[in-house]
Order: C-alpha cells, then structure tokens, then sequence
C-alpha cells in the first residue's frame, strides 16, 4: 500500500505522515505525473469548441493529485531532509520541469487558451474569471506558448537544467551549514550568557558532541558573535557562517551560480526581452528594474551615511578593547550589543526571557483574532513529520477555516531561515476546499525550560504568520489566484505588515511574561525596547539593499560570467562600509538561486515595506492597533482577495492611494521623525 495514493481520512486532510515511507514518493509522484497528463490531453484533445469551463476550469483540476503529493513532500524535503529525500529531489527536479514545459509547448491547448483570449469580453466572464483567464494566457505566452522551431527544445532544456541547478544550489547549502560546527572549551564560552550556552549544548548533543558547539543555525551564530569577547573565535565562526556555498569542492555553489544567470538570460530573450530583469518584472508591480534600483538607491544614501556614523563610534570600541581596528565584520554586532546595552538600557540576557516561544505564538494568535475573529485550537493527534511539530485547526464563528502547522525548531536536515508553504491552497471551484499552512522556522530549542526568543525571531515569527494569514484567509473560486498567488513584490506586504503587532503596547503586556516569574515586562524595559526599534538600523538597512542591488545587477543586462567578480564590483560602487556584507552573498543566496522565486526579485521586501509602513499608518490615524472597520478593509481588500485583481488596484482600495518612500524611511529611522 501507498499511502499518498489512498483516501487520505487524516484530521482535515492532512498527510498520513506516519504511513509514508520515502520509498512512496517516487511512485506516489510517477502515478500523479501520469494521470496530470492524461487530463491534459484530454483537454487539449476535446472535440468541442473551446469554453472557460472545458479549457479554464478543466486546467484547475488536472493535477490535483500532482499537487496533494507535492505539497507534502515539499514540507518534508524542506524541514525534514534526509540523504533519500534529497536524491528524490534531484530526479524529481527535470521531470517537473518537462511535465511544465510539456504543457507550455502543447500547441492545441494553447490554441484552445488563445482563442478563448481572443473572444473574452463575449464570454460572459466574472470578473473572476477573466482575471484567470488572463493570468492563464499570459503565463503560457511568458513560458514560450509561441515559440517556434528549435526555440521550442531549447527553451525546453533552459528550464530542466535550471530546476536540476536549483536542487543542487540548495544541497549544497544545506551540505555546509550541516557540516561546519566549533565546539566550545570552558575558557571558549567565557562571556556567553546562558541562553547562548544551553542553545550550544543542545546543538552539541545534537551533533554528538560531549560539549557545546557554535553551529551555523542563525538562532546559534547570531547570539554567539553578540556576546563572545574572542574576536579570534567571532572571526572563525563568522567566516564560516559567509563561505557557505564557496568552500570549493562538491558543494561550491560559484559555478552554479554563473550558470545559472547564463541560462535565465538565454530564457528571456528566447522570449525577446532583453534581460532577464525585464521578463521578471514585466509582472511584478514594479513593472521594470529602473523603479526598483530608484527605490533601493533612494534608501541607501541615507542608510550608508548612518551606518558610516555607527561604524565610526563602534571603531572607537574597539580600540578602546585595544584592538588596532580596522572594525571588521566579525565585530560588528559584538560592539554593537555593548553600545545597545549603553544607550538604551537594554541587556539581550535581560530581554530575551520575555519572549518565551509559546508565549508568542499564543500572541500571534490573539492579534489575529482581535483583528479577524479566529481562534486556534491544537490537534493533539494530528500525523507530523517530526515529533518538533505542532498542529492547529483555526476556525471563526464556528466555521473551519484551515489547518496550521507550525515547525519552530532549528535542526540537522532543515534548511537554514524561516518561510511558509501551503500543502493545500484555498479554492471553491468544486466545493470548498480550506487551506493546510506552514510556518517553519530555525529557533533554538531549549533542553531545559521554555524556548527563548529574540526581539528578532519574535518578529520571525509575526513576519511567516502574517504570511499565513494570506493563505487562511484567503477567499477565492480559483486555487491559481488563492493566498500568497500574487505579485512577488506585493507578496511581502501581508508578512510585513503584521509584524507591526508585535510593537504594540498592550501585545507586549499581555504576551511579554517572564519565563521564570510569569511577570509582564516592567514598562520602562518595553519603552526602552520600542525606543531602540530602530537601532542599528544603517547596518540592517545597508547589508539588506546590498544583497537586492547586486540581485538585481546579475539580471539587469549581461549575465555576469563571473557572477563574484560582479558582485564585487556592484559592491565597491556603492561604497559598501568595509565592515558590512551582504546580508546574503552569491554562493549562499537561496532567495535568488534556490529557484527562480526572488531571482531579479530580492528587492520585493522593500517595495512591500513602503505599502506596510504606509498601511499600518492607517490604524495608527485611527488611534486603535484593532480597529474593526480597518482590518475588515484589510481582509477584504488584501488577504481574502489573492490574485484576483493587480496588486496596485487592491492596495489602493485599501488605503484610496499608492504611498511614496517617505513613510519607510521614517519607520526606519533614517530621516527626522
């Protein structure tokens, strides 16, 4: 028996996680391919004249068993590797991208696609409809439904060798970070506070170590170049922590790197564009590179010039500890923490135990049912793929609106940062169908005692939720507009946004509680926290635009051959502060590498970022965080509508205008308030 391809009678359909073997994928998803096919072609083969329902409609369901088996394994090969999982990776990766190119190069579909295009407005259409019908067309045109002749295998064979490409970028990543720990003697971790210990013991128990190790999990290296005094120890790790994916041998991600762009240009202009850049963001909101590098040079000037003047003070630091200097990367948040500490009255130790990981997940959860009435309620006996998973179903007024899955926990086989996924999107085009989200993240895990987050992770956590959010609540007839299916700069908004929340007074009373004394956060603490919100901002400003700038140099013309010496022409251009670096450099820069999802699109966080700051203006012009007509409009407009209309209409609708920069770099704390 194959349990992926039984009735699933799991809790609200979820995966029968303990029923699958990994020797089931395989079959599971040649099965799935097989019938995905069969439906194809009976659509494309139909003798009857083409209509919305028999063409459209019929595309919506073809694969749905594909897609049930893929948004479990998705989950699982993501949060739960294995050496099986990843092989199954790798030969998934060109069968996927032949069945997509299959249908994208199926002459009669698209010609049943083109002549409904062509005879839409006597269609009778909903308004609905005829935003699928458009998106329908218009991706078969950008996956080269015309091309011709040999355009046609070429086009085929760019696409299999960057899904295999992208595969490997990500192993290889998962490779090093797996592999690379330091362990820690007792004169090592001198200085270190405890949470920072017992995160290090956990993590050396876990790598079979008889004492703490420094892994390369940000919940682990972050805390450890904060608060270790060994500048020789900070240098080792941070190091280690940037090499990931340039360490040469087999996991060396330059090569894949530079062929990657090479074919991401060739697949633009088989299409005719002239870079890859112009074919990204052709639909993204901001329509062509020059509106994304005119923001993000609009942030730097002023970012760079902060960060210049923080570097200047930290530099003073460090020569005080008697250090020479030059301040280097590895010093940065050490001396960082030491001048947060000063200024603000604000010690991490002191902080991070209010921020108890249950006690924030309880705070997301308040904060949504203030805003949008759902309540939460965990299903003890629910099948998981790790034991670390918890699962809830969430329900308003009575009525199931979906099942989160929350997978908190850093681990071996897990890949490094935080996201959300959806093994079942929203869609009521034969019923309805409710929504199974993810939320995974890296914290550390405590052996002993509540979790610990940072004021950081706790905005982790806020930022996938409100994510979530946009999967939940999502209300649409067609699962290809449902949820997060939306312009990739628009995307963020919903993400951002909610972590605004987090900030507000009375969430942080009522959530912020002790660990060990159950006590709310003193007032004056919560005051000196939001105080500093924007402490330290030119560094995370800087390192941030960095990263989407040389993104966006990679797609923006020529692809580089060199992709690191590009990137480091980009950086020297800018004049990158000497001890700052990308947030994320070429070897190990996933969002863009990993698949083509934020590939010319890094820049997407801060485009959003101008919307969110913007739109939790609106609440604060209220005077309530929880105004009930705004986070209806919100709802309406924004979370339940999906892809159902371009980004800039619903936004608009929201808000009755499109916002300027000015509210960012107010947020931000790089102009006068």
């Amino acid at each position: 028996m194959n349990a992926l391809l039984s009735d699933w009678t799991t809790p609200f359909g979820l995966p029968p996680f303990d029923a699958i073997r990994d020797e089931d994928w395989g079959p599971a998803v040649d099965v799935a391919l097989e019938e995905a096919r069969a439906g194809i072609a009976a659509i494309a083969g139909d003798p009857e004249a083409p209509t919305f329902a028999n063409t459209i409609a019929a595309l919506e369901r073809a694969d749905e068993r594909l897609g049930r088996v893929l948004g479990a394994f998705h989950a699982v090969a993501g949060a739960a590797s294995n050496d099986a999982r990843q092989a199954l990776e790798r030969d998934f990766a060109p069968k996927l991208s032949a069945y997509s190119s299959e249908i994208t190069a199926n002459t009669a579909l698209f010609a049943r696609i083109d002549d409904l295009w062509e005879r839409r407005d006597s269609l009778g259409l909903s308004r609905e409809e005829m935003r699928v019908l458009y998106l329908t067309h218009r991706g078969f045109v950008r996956s080269g439904a015309r091309l011709e002749g040999e355009a046609v295998q070429r086009m085929k064979d760019v696409k299999a060798r960057l899904a295999v490409l992208g595969t490997q970028f990500t192993q290889n990543v998962l490779a090093d970070e797996r592999e690379w720990f330091m362990p820690l003697s007792e004169a090592d971790a001198e200085g270190l506070p405890d949470f920072v210990l017992q995160a290090a013991r956990a993590a050396g128990e876990s790598k079979g170590q008889g004492g703490p190790v420094v892994t390369l999990s940000r919940s682990l290296i972050v805390p450890f170049l904060q608060f270790s005094p060994r500048r020789d120890l900070r240098r080792k790790a941070y190091e280690a922590w940037v090499a990931r994916g340039a360490n040469g041998g087999a996991t060396d991600n330059r090569a894949i790197a530079a062929e990657m762009l090479a074919l991401r240009e060739e697949r633009a202009r088989l299409l005719g564009f002239g870079s890859f850049a112009d074919w990204k963001l052709e639909t993204e909101m901001a329509r062509e590179p020059a509106r994304v590098k005119d923001l993000l040079m609009q942030v730097w000037t002023p970012a760079r010039a902060a960060a210049e003047r923080d570097a200047a003070v930290l530099e003073g630091m460090l020569r005080a500890d008697g250090h020479p200097g030059p301040l280097e990367p590895w010093d940065w948040r050490y001396y960082s923490e030491k001048r947060r500490a000063a200024e603000h009255d604000l010690d991490e130790a002191a902080l991070k135990p209010f921020f108890q990981l249950d006690r924030m997940i309880e705070a997301s959860f308040a904060v949504a049912s203030r805003l949008f009435r759902l309540e939460f309620r965990e299903i003890e006996d629910a099948p998981r793929y790790h034991p670390d998973v918890r699962v809830w179903e969430v329900t308003r007024d009575g009525r199931h609106m979906a099942t989160f899955v929350g997978d908190f926990f850093a681990r071996d086989g897990k890949r490094s940062g935080a996201w959300c996924g959806a093994m079942r999107s929203q869609s009521r085009l034969d019923g309805e169908v409710r929504p199974i989200v993810t939320n995974v993240c890296n914290f550390a895990k405590s052996e002993a005692g509540p979790s610990l987050l940072s004021w950081d992770d706790a905005r982790t956590l806020f930022h996938e939720f409100g994510h979530a959010l946009h999967q939940m609540l999502s209300d649409v007839t067609f699962e290809s507009i449902s949820g997060t299916r939306v312009a990739r700069d628009f995307v963020e908004l919903p993400s951002q946004l909610y972590e605004h929340w987090l900030e507000v007074p009375e969430v942080l009373e009522d959530f912020a509680t002790h660990a060990e004394t159950g006590e709310p956060m003193p007032r004056d603490l919560r005051e000196r926290l939001l105080a500093a919100a924007t402490y330290d901002m030119g560094f995370q400003t800087v390192e941030y635009v960095a990263s989407a700038l040389v993104d966006m140099a990679f797609h923006d013309g020529p692809a580089p051959a060199d992709p690191m010496q590009r990137q480091a022409e980009v950086l020297e251009s800018l004049g990158m502060p000497r001890a700052i670096r990308m947030r994320h450099a070429t070897p190990h820069f996933a969002h863009v590498f990993s698949g083509d999802g934020y590939s010319a699109g890094y820049y997407s966080y801060m485009w959003s970022e101008v919307m969110d700051a913007d739109a939790f203006a609106a609440f604060v012009e209220k005077g309530d965080p929880f105004d009930a007509e705004l986070a209806a409009s919100l709802e309406r407009n924004i979370l339940s509508a999906g892809g159902s209309e371009e980004a800039d209409a619903l936004y608009t609708r929201f808000r009755g205008r499109m916002p300027g920069v000015e509210a960012l770099l107010k947020g931000r704390g790089l102009v006068a308030a």
